[in-house]
This record gives structure tokens, C-alpha cells and sequence, in this order.
């Protein structure tokens, strides 16, 4: 009955052993699928987070656009101004420095004369 009672025992733990291999497969088997869905959530959130900053991004970017197409426009235009002055006056201007380089009028400075 001893050798009867020693194989029953034996067989219990047998059975429990295989018992706790099964549930830790278990638990390994919820943990890996926990964090395969926790990785998928995340990349969908990181997901969404960058369109809703592309989307934020292109609202807001247009009005810097267009601001810079509009200081571009002016800078043209103020441009476009300067060249026509210069080729309206620029031979007079070059002619009075000419003339104020070659036609020298020397002055006494006034405390000189007065000593």
C-alpha cells in the first residue's frame, strides 16, 4: 500500500508540475499578447498624434507663406523703385562727383584766420 500511496503522490506532483508549466505558458503567452496590443496602441496614437500636428502644421504654415510671398512682392517692387531712380539721376549724380572731386575751393578754417 506504501509503494501505492508513493506512486499516487508521485503522480500528484507530476500533475502539478505540468500544472504550473501550463499556466506559466499562460501567463508568458498574456504577457507577450499585453504588450503586442499596448505596442499597437501606441504606434495608432503616435499615428494620429502626427497627423493631427500635420494638419495643424499646414493650417498655420500658409499664413507664413503668405506673408513671405507678400515681403517678396514688396522687396521686388522696392527694387524695381531704386533702379528707376538710379537710371533717372544716376548720370547727374555721377557728374556732381565729379565735379565736387575736381573742382576743389580751399576754405581757411575759421580759427586759423583769426589767430
Amino acid at each position: 500500500m506504501s509503494a501505492q500511496n508513493s506512486a499516487g503522490i508521485q503522480t500528484l506532483l507530476d500533475a502539478e508540475r505540468e500544472a504550473q508549466k501550463i499556466v506559466q505558458q499562460d501567463r508568458t503567452k498574456r504577457i507577450r499578447d499585453a504588450k503586442a496590443e499596448a505596442q499597437k496602441e501606441i504606434e495608432e496614437y503616435r499615428n494620429q498624434k502626427e497627423e493631427e500636428y500635420k494638419k495643424f502644421e499646414t493650417e498655420h504654415s500658409s499664413g507664413y507663406r503668405k506673408a513671405e510671398e507678400d515681403a517678396d512682392k514688396e522687396a521686388q517692387e522696392k527694387l524695381k523703385e531704386i533702379e528707376a531712380a538710379g537710371k533717372k539721376q544716376g548720370d547727374k549724380v555721377v557728374d556732381d562727383l565729379i565735379q565736387a572731386t575736381t573742382d576743389v575751393k580751399p576754405k581757411v578754417p575759421e580759427k586759423i584766420a583769426k589767430a
